[in-house]
């Protein structure tokens, strides 16, 4: 888990934008949620790798990893 953050600001349609809040909260997660966790799915896709703030080194030099980054590119959809 990222222990700093820093502000995403973007621009949006305001009935997607309410559609969207609607469909996090039948889904009990917020916005933020959603999007951070969208974030990680598209780094991960593009096969970025990125340490989260905060996460320690270990002694082999390699940051401690949480398991969805740990994981491998999902294959291409056709």
């Amino acid at each position: 888990m990222e222990l700093k953050t820093a502000r995403l600001t973007l621009l949006i349609d305001p009935n997607k934008k309410a559609a969207f809040e609607r469909l996090c909260a039948q889904q009990d997660l917020t916005p933020s949620q959603v999007v951070r966790q969208l974030i990680r799915d598209y780094l991960a896709h593009h096969g970025v790798s990125y340490q989260p703030s905060g996460s320690h080194v270990d002694e082999g030099g390699d940051a401690a990893a949480a398991p969805s980054q740990r994981r491998g590119p999902r294959p291409r959809k056709a």
